[in-house]
């Protein structure tokens, strides 16, 4: 767009904008007119031409409309203008533009909202003025003029600086705004700054400024005339054509008033607080800003290049510099939304003239003030931080390459501060190259940067320059990395309020290559501001300098600058002088001091020859005097600045340290020996205890002998240490943390400086050896290139693994410290010593401490490759003890050696994992982060755990040992990961090939012992990050490895996977992220490559976002896998010997869960039974439908439902579950069913037992209706002698008899049955001789058959044996341990087939016969018959004959009850005579001539009676059972709980008593079924007999009144309904009846005989009168009675707690523990394994007992002969091929850590010897370790299982 044939998209040339006001300068600037610009340069004299160039350049009037918008919308661009926009100085001026004269068009300014009509008439000089404009030019033109002088050069400079009216009208808005620009001195009110010459010729302005009004902004500006506040640099001329002279105007000396965005300061802010505030950082000032507030998981950056406020700038700054991202120096603010658009720039403006349009482009860059300068930002941040934090920021600049803060002013005080401890934690590298004999010799030197001694060059400038100092510096020293910050670097402002005065120091680090600037290391210093202003930093550093290099205008700008260079002219310390207005090439003046000037040249050449007079310089100075090495620490010593280091809390942690290290270096030490004697306990007496302890898993031979011989030397190796764990150095140091327990910062500050302390110590040591290292590495890989196998390359890999050892002796840390605490706490807590000199139970809460304050703690130690289990628990305890069991997400990393795996994590969250090449990660490292609050609603736990490890195939690692241990560590690290990071670097085929070998194998591993991690592979060091297509191609070949490997996996571990899909949960788009590589460049100068930040961001915000999807795991859950883990790896086979015992604990609560929901289910089940089985009785119901009983549990049992799922939901582990859930609901359904099928035949068999006496109970009316009128006729006759009761009872009793005679006259009774007579008989018709029955019934052995311990009596030694096979078996003596276990399983079968066959004949409903016996004999014979004929051995009559005596014992108590029943509900004479005493009591009431009412109540009251019993009873056992299933230890947990009692109740029993508790135990290890069955009646009946004795009272006592009331609800509901039916007797009855159906039995009474009843009410309250005399006895009824109800609470108890799983161990008989029956079938276990002696296991072809426990074989080198006479043997390690019933049993490696059992081999080993024919001698002698354990110590060691 043009105006006046103006081209409006050109701007005028930079120079003229300078010098005139231009876009962004003043007012007046900007009123200048073209014709005025023409007269003032006709007006500048020839030889001030040079000076006035920038003025000829052009006219302002091309300068551009659009770059006026441009200016308005981005001032950022400012900096770098547009190439369409903006002319380079190189161009010519517009010199034949002419003026337009036609009238122009009215034009819209973008973004203005205005018109600007342009007048054809206006001439060239530009629109019509106004007269005050007018005045005000004529005034300043003159003034101008005035000030041009022979000289061009100081003319041009007056002009420059010259009056007032040249100020901007921008600086006048600032300064109408700003009161705070007071505190910057007008020139025409204060005194002249150093360096500046005055304005000689100007008088000051007197005068009031006037408002002047902008047009368009609604604004009223005051046009100050006083001196400008800011300083320039760009004051010099610029030479076409040079770029590095173009510099924008705004360089690092600048500082402007704080304007903020349009809001006004309060008149008390300064300039720092605004700048706070805007930050949102004023309450940090004083409350600092730690690390704590950064080092958390917070949610991930959305905007990685901007932000879109100022208050996010801080912490934005801070957290892309935490990773490393050197970008964070700026980062602009870009509001999401779009601008809004305020009411001014809506109003249409209407210009008059073009001079008011460029008066509105003074507030076109207002937008530019409210940018914040990044180095503002900075070091706002670092003054609002604490040491930490600050030492972290200065870290992590030095890293990004960029300079650090050395001497710094503070914002307050204005005291200069000398942050040394910053410094502490940077070490330098580089190399030095030198030259000897013609030859370049280079060495490597590491050093922390505080120690490091270089020379030290120094730049300053004094007055403002055009020349950017830190640019040329940069060039210097990195040409491709702005390491000061200069004026053309992004977000450059004007303003800028905290770097004046800052001296900032970066480091040239050399690296050994020919293209090096210098040869060695230097530092180069840079003072911000006018070193003049800045006056005792300048002194300090020229006094520490090396080289002084001074920027200047000329040798003559002012006094202070002119006095200033000569006197360092005249010191002996090397100057070099810049002089920007100087031509001239560098000239060496006398004592070495050079002048070189800057104008008109070559940017690179003025850098190329600083750089060659440094050399020379450098080169040429000898001596110390003449050479100075600057060092920081000397900076310190400096009197007149403040040193952080002086903070008291720094002192105390800094002399705490130093203790420490005064020890270390008293005797001149050598690194490698500090460990072996200042921590003796972690050195070789832990790596042989973790060599022996490793053993533990591998036995060999004797396996119980070798490893009790193996706990003693680990007990041995724990005393020792014990002994030697007093030194100085643990006792100083444990000493001073707790000391420091609680004051953190203290504890920080000791904690630093020790390992600060410690690097100074040993990093010459360690780079010497790394060196050596290096160089050894490289003649064994050149000897194996050559492929020479001869001794040398042997005794080069000697020396290699030689030097590596010495390594591993002189690398030297805090882990290693705090690897002493644990191995002192481990022999403490292991020995259970107490020590004088440690408190060592203190340790784990000291680390705890520290772990959640954020120190990483080892977990796997990395020089004795073992896990301190003990430590690591008692740690974590505490942890939880502080934080409470919080939930963690753990996110572990594997990958190669030297891969950046600590690195990438250092860079993603900030951590401290060891990094350097001399301290690499060794073993594993655990490091725990905080949950922001605000990340909390989005995660589902409350910290990250970061799990560092070891690279795999690390080159210390011996040969052989490589890939066992990258395999070890792999599998750990994997299996603790909810995530782990796959870390690959680089695209090495090999290096991909064997780090996925190892990952896909351990995922597989995972995937069999139920672990479920995830995974993301991030590929490292990628050439193209960006190439999609070649990253699509790697992502297809890993996918392709990957299922490659997956199936050679499973082949190894013996499972199926096709694809690494079938393995793990696997998405290649998703989980394979690319990450650039590290450095942006060759270290060590180059800074990190800003992609790799990205990268580590987006593999950061997947980890998050795959997290989001995890509730991660509680600390005590991540305890358990740790050990867990830990013990399945040192056995060879972890699938095998995986115990999850975090599964096992989750499924532990589910099965108590589970007992209370059947338990529920069987209450209520209970209770239907009772229910229906009384109204069966009353003959209210003869028949029971199964839909019936489902329905009356509907209700429970959704109920219960929905308990399971609540709990399977929402449970804090439902996660693991959920594996479990499909099968649990399936499980209590079944139950459910169960249950109502188990009520419904049981009532069934009441039901068809009724029917069974139907004519009985036909009779019963008619029998009660005779003995009634027969009672009457006898009461009729005796009615005198009604108060005599012994003579009514001796009457009655007379007649009695003979009644029931009369009664039951014809009806044939049931006899008593003869059960031994009948044995007896049966067993005489099967043929065995009288004499041998007899034999055996009074011996008794009988009942103790299926217990022997040796059934070789029984073997059959005569008759038709075959005479090869007898004297096989004759001359072993005794059948083999298998052949014992064959008989006593028949035993076992065929008593419960027989008892199970007979149970079945319902023999209550149809009475017993001898039949049922007959069958029972004929059953057992034809099994032992059919057993016999499979065996080449055959069995004595006396085995049969015991046998089936033993089956016939074991059914002779059913039988007896199941007849008895059948007799009381059959036999009239049974039933009449247990009326007796009902029908006395009506007959006495008769003799009383007592009414019918009365009769009839009494009668009913005898009813009741029995009925209330047996109700009460039944009740109370229900009750009771139920109150010890939710009280009693041994019945309310799981059936494990249960069997650890069964258990202790064995042990605990008197010792007088041993023969029967043997007794006890071997039907326990034979039948653990039938001991605990006699568990629970014994404890039961200790329970309500002894120990809650009036608890069971009282719970009947209850009942007894609830049964009360239940009679009393009754009689009120039918006497009431009769009542106003006004019905008679049969109704009241029946009334009556009706009420109780569902709670007693209740007979029913003919009411004929009391027909003449009318007075109900009376008859209630004779009933109610009887029934309350009934329930007080009741209520102090004898508890015996309870054993005879037909509920019986032991019973309730035995089918609750022992419908359980019963399968026992195939090697040691020890029971499954799992609660459900028929549990998963590959699922039997049990943490209660014994040695396999006690069920009689013996060595083979010996009587020699076997002492091994099964745990400890299966982690043996031993095997077992799968059957007694085959030659197979099968090593237990492998035990499952063995096929059922081993392949049935997870038998999981424990350490026969069980102690119970080994004191009982102890006890009883005699009266094992003398069960089992056997003796503990030889290779089953009992280990002597075992006979020192107490019963005490046996008892406790069941609590420790669990």
């Amino acid at each position: 767009m043009t105006i006046n044939n103006i081209n409006l998209t050109t701007t005028a040339p930079t120079s003229l904008q300078e010098n005139w006001g231009g876009p962004t300068r003043g007012a007046h600037g900007q009123s200048v007119s073209f014709a005025e610009n023409q007269r003032q340069r006709a007006l500048i004299s020839a030889r001030g031409q040079s000076a006035c160039h920038e003025l000829r350049t052009g006219p302002p009037g091309p300068r551009s409309l659009k770059t006026t918008q441009h200016q308005a919308k981005a001032p950022l661009n400012r900096s770098k203008p547009s190439r369409t926009t903006t002319p380079r100085i190189c161009q010519q001026p517009h010199q034949n533009i002419q003026p337009c004269t036609s009238e122009p068009k009215s034009t819209q300014i973008a973004g203005r909202g205005s018109s600007v009509k342009r007048a054809a008439q206006e001439k060239w000089g530009g629109p019509k003025r106004r007269t005050q404009s007018q005045s005000m030019r004529v005034a300043e033109n003159q003034r101008q003029r005035a000030l041009i002088s022979a000289r061009g050069q100081l003319a041009y400079h007056e002009l420059r600086t010259g009056p007032p009216g040249s100020r901007s009208l921008k600086t006048t808005q600032h300064q109408a705004k700003d009161p705070l620009n007071k505190s910057k001195p007008s020139r025409t009110t204060t005194p002249n700054r150093a360096g500046q010459r005055p304005h000689q010729n100007i008088r000051p302005c007197t005068s009031e400024p006037k408002s002047t009004r902008i047009p368009g902004r609604g604004r009223s500006v005051q046009r100050a005339v006083s001196g400008p506040v800011d300083e320039r640099d760009d004051d010099k001329e610029r030479k076409p054509g040079d770029k590095f002279y173009e510099s924008a105007k705004t360089d690092d000396n600048e500082t402007t008033d704080g304007y903020t965005s349009g809001n006004k300061k309060k008149p008390s802010q300064t300039e720092t607080e605004v700048l706070l505030e805007r930050l949102q950082l004023q309450d940090k000032f004083q409350q600092k800003l730690s690390p704590a507030d950064f080092l958390q998981i917070r949610p991930p950056g959305k905007q990685m290049d901007h932000v879109t406020s100022e208050k996010d700038v801080a912490h934005t700054f801070l957290h892309k510099l935490i990773m490393l991202d050197y970008g964070a120096r700026y980062i602009p603010v870009r509001p999401d939304s779009p601008e809004v658009t305020t009411e001014s720039d809506n109003t249409e403006t209407d210009y008059s003239d073009l001079e008011d349009f460029l008066k509105t482009t003074a507030d076109t860059n207002e937008k530019e003030k409210a940018c914040v300068h990044p180095m503002d930002v900075q070091m706002a941040v670092f003054h609002c931080s604490d040491s930490f934090l600050k030492q972290m920021m200065i870290t992590k600049l030095s890293q990004c390459q960029y300079a650090l803060p050395l001497l710094v002013p503070d914002p307050v005080t204005k005291e200069i501060q000398f942050p040394l401890w910053t410094f502490r934690e940077i070490t330098k590298s580089w190399k030095v190259t030198q030259i000897k004999d013609n030859s370049k010799i280079i060495t490597m030197k590491s050093v922390p940067v505080y120690k490091a001694e270089t020379p030290l060059v120094s730049f300053f400038r004094l007055g403002s320059l055009s020349v950017s100092k830190s640019q040329l510096m940069n060039t210097l020293i990195n040409n491709r990395h702005d390491t000061f910050f200069h004026r053309n670097c992004p977000g450059s402002t004007k303003s800028r309020y905290l770097m004046d005065g800052v001296a900032e120091i970066a480091w040239y680090c050399p690296a050994g290559k020919p293209n090096d600037t210098f040869n060695d290391c230097i530092a180069f210093c840079n003072l911000h501001g006018d070193a003049l202003s800045h006056k005792k930093q300048c002194d300090i550093l020229i006094e520490k300098s090396s080289i002084n290099v001074f920027l200047l205008a000329s040798l003559q700008s002012n006094e202070g600058s002119r006095s200033l260079i000569s006197s360092l002219f005249q010191s002996q310390k090397p100057l070099i002088c810049l002089i920007v207005n100087d031509s001239r090439d560098a000239v060496k003046i006398k004592n070495g001091n050079y002048i070189m000037g800057l104008k008109d040249k070559n940017h690179s050449d003025v850098c190329e020859d600083l750089k060659r007079i440094i050399r020379e310089v450098l080169s040429s100075l000898d001596g110390p005097i003449l050479k100075p090495s600057f060092q920081l620490e000397t900076m310190a010593e400096l009197s007149g600045i403040r040193v952080d280091e002086t903070d008291p809390a720094c002192q105390k942690g800094k002399s705490a340290a130093m203790e420490i290290i005064n020890l270390l270096k008293k005797d001149n030490m050598d690194v490698s020996k500090i460990k072996y004697d200042f921590l003796p306990c972690q050195g070789q007496l832990w790596h042989q205890w973790s060599k022996i302890h490793r053993e533990m898993f591998h036995l060999r031979g004797n396996i119980e002998k070798e490893k009790s011989r193996k706990e003693q030397k680990l007990m041995k190796i724990r005393q020792k240490q014990c002994a030697a764990s007093c030194s100085k150095l643990m006792q100083l140091f444990t000493g001073s943390l707790s000391l420091m327990r609680q004051k953190q910062t203290d504890r920080e500050y000791f904690l630093k400086w020790t390992q600060t302390f410690i690097d100074e110590l040993s990093i010459d040591d360690v780079s010497s050896i790394l060196k050596s290292y290096d160089e050894k590495w490289s003649e064994v890989l050149a000897l194996k290139n050559k492929h020479d196998k001869s001794d040398l390359l042997l005794r080069k890999q000697t020396e290699l693994e030689d030097i590596s050892k010495k390594l591993q002796s002189a690398t030297f840390g805090l882990e290693h410290i705090f690897r002493e605490m644990g191995q002192i706490y481990e022999a403490h807590k292991t020995t259970q010593r107490e020590s004088r000199h440690t408190d060592w139970s203190k340790y784990p809460e000291l680390a705890a401490q520290l772990m959640i304050s954020g120190h990483p703690m080892e977990l796997m130690d990395g020089d004795a490759g073992h896990v301190p289990l003990t430590w690591i628990s008692s740690l974590l305890e505490e942890v939880i003890n502080k934080l409470g069991d919080q939930r963690v997400f753990v996110l572990s990393v594997l990958g190669l050696q030297s891969s950046g795996k600590s690195t990438m994590l250092n860079t993603m969250f900030g951590l401290q994992f060891a990094v350097s090449a001399g301290r690499c990660t060794k073993g594993a490292f655990m490091q725990l982060l905080k949950v922001s609050e605000e990340m909390k609603k989005d995660l589902k736990f409350d910290y990250v755990l970061v799990v560092d490890t070891e690279g795999l195939r690390a080159l210390e690692v011996e040969g052989n040992n490589t890939l066992h241990h990258d395999n070890e560590l792999a599998t750990f690290v994997v299996g603790l990961g909810n995530l782990t990071l796959i870390n690959i670097f680089g695209e090495n085929p090999s290096d991909m090939q064997d780090i996925l070998q190892i990952v896909v194998q351990d995922f597989m591993r995972m995937k069999e012992v139920k672990l479920f991690p995830s995974c993301v592979f991030v590929h490292q060091n990628v050439t193209d990050v960006a190439a999609a297509e070649k990253n699509m191609d790697g992502k297809r070949r890993l996918q392709e490895k990957l299922d490659q490997m997956a199936k050679l996996a499973a082949e190894e571990e013996v499972c199926y996977a096709e694809r690494f899909s079938d393995v793990i949960k696997f998405d290649v788009q998703k989980d394979v992220k690319y990450c650039a590589q590290l450095w942006e460049g060759s270290p060590p100068m180059a800074p990190p490559n800003p992609g790799y930040s990205e990268s580590i961001q987006e593999v950061k915000n997947t980890i998050l976002s795959k997290a989001s999807k995890s509730a991660g795991i509680t600390f005590s859950q991540f305890k358990t896998k740790i050990q867990d883990l830990w013990t399945a790896l040192l056995n060879e086979s972890f699938i095998f010997s995986f115990k999850n015992t975090l599964d096992i604990s989750v499924f532990q609560k589910l099965e108590v869960q589970y007992g209370s929901w059947t338990w529920t289910l069987r209450s209520i089940m209970l209770t239907i039974e009772n229910q229906l089985h009384n109204r069966i009785e009353n003959g209210k119901v003869d028949e029971v439908e199964k839909s019936y009983l489902f329905r009356e549990t509907s209700k429970t049992y959704e109920e219960v439902r929905k308990e399971m799922t609540k709990y399977f939901e929402d449970d804090k582990d439902r996660e693991i579950l959920a594996q479990w859930r499909e099968r649990f609901e399936i499980k209590i359904k079944e139950f459910h069913d169960e249950q109502v099928n188990r009520v419904k035949r049981k009532l069934d068999r009441v039901i068809q037992q009724k029917k069974a006496c139907k004519n009985l109970d036909e009779n019963k009316s008619e029998f009660e209706n005779k003995l009634l009128q027969k009672s009457k006729e006898l009461a009729h006759k005796l009615k005198d002698k009604a108060k005599d009761e012994k003579e009514l009872q001796r009457q009655f009793n007379s007649v009695w008899s003979s009644w029931v005679t009369e009664l039951t006259a014809g009806i044939k009774p049931v006899e008593d049955i003869n059960l031994e007579q009948d044995q007896l008989t049966i067993l005489q018709e099967l043929g065995f001789e009288p004499a041998l029955i007899d034999e055996s019934k009074r011996s008794g052995r009988y009942k103790k058959i299926s217990e022997v311990g040796n059934y070789s009596g029984y073997m059959k030694t005569g008759g038709n044996l075959l005479v090869d096979s007898y004297n096989k078996y004759k001359a072993r003596g005794a059948f083999s341990h298998e052949e014992q276990e064959q008989i006593r399983s028949l035993i076992d079968q065929a008593e419960k087939e027989s008892r199970g066959a007979i149970k079945n004949k319902h023999v209550a409903a149809t009475g017993y016969t001898q039949t049922y016996l007959q069958e029972m004999a004929n059953h057992v014979t034809e099994k032992v018959q059919k057993f016999l004929s499979e065996r080449k051995y055959t069995l004595n009559k006396e085995f049969k004959v015991d046998l089936l005596l033993y089956v016939f014992y074991r059914a002779e108590i059913w039988l007896l009850e199941s007849h008895k029943k059948f007799k009381m509900s059959n036999d009239p004479i049974t039933y009449l005579e247990s009326k007796k005493t009902q029908f006395y009591t009506v007959f006495r009431s008769l003799c009383k001539e007592n009414s019918s009412a009365v009769v009839l109540g009494e009668l009913i009251c005898e009813r009741l009676k029995v009925s209330t019993l047996e109700a009460v009873c039944n009740k109370t056992a229900i009750d009771l059972a139920g109150k010890m299933r939710c009280n009693f230890p041994a019945f309310n947990g799981t059936r494990q709980d249960l069997e650890k009692h069964v258990l202790k109740s064995l042990a605990k029993k008197e010792e007088g008593m041993k023969e029967e508790n043997f007794n006890d135990f071997i039907t326990y290890i034979i039948n653990p079924r039938r001991q605990t069955e006699a568990f629970i009646k014994a404890q039961v009946e200790k329970y309500i007999f002894r120990d809650q004795k009036d608890e069971a009272v009282e719970i009947l006592k209850k009942n007894a009144d609830d049964i009360k009331t239940t009679v009393s609800q009754a009689l009120f509901t039918a006497t009431q309904k009769v009542q106003n039916q006004r019905g008679d007797t049969d109704m009241w009855l029946k009334e009556f009846s009706n009420a109780l159906k569902d709670e007693l039995t209740f007979d029913k009474i003919c009411s004929e005989n009391f027909s003449d009843i009318k007075d109900f009410h009376f008859l209630k309250e004779e009933i109610e009168k009887g029934f309350t005399s009934i329930t007080e006895k009741m209520s102090s009824l004898s508890l015996d009675k309870l054993n005879e109800s037909r509920h019986k609470p032991e019973e309730i108890l035995i089918d609750q707690l022992c419908n359980c799983c019963w399968v026992k161990c195939p090697f040691c008989a020890a029971v499954c523990t799992n609660t459900m029956k028929d549990h998963s079938p590959d699922g039997h276990s049990t943490p209660f394994h014994r040695p396999d002696g006690i069920k009689g296991w013996h060595r083979r072809d010996t009587v020699e007992f076997s002492v091994n426990f099964c745990t400890t074989n299966v982690s043996s080198d031993r095997s077992f002969c799968l059957k007694g006479d085959s030659e197979k043997y099968i090593p237990y390690k492998q035990y499952k091929a063995a096929h059922p019933p081993y392949d049935t049993w997870r038998i999981t490696p424990d350490g026969s850590k069980l102690a119970y059992w080994k004191w009982f081999v102890c006890q009883f080993q005699t009266q094992l010897e003398e069960h089992y024919g056997l003796k503990f001698m030889g290779s089953g002698a009992i280990p002597d370790q075992w006979k020192k354990i107490t019963k005490n110590e046996a008892i406790q060691s069941l609590d420790e299982m669990f």
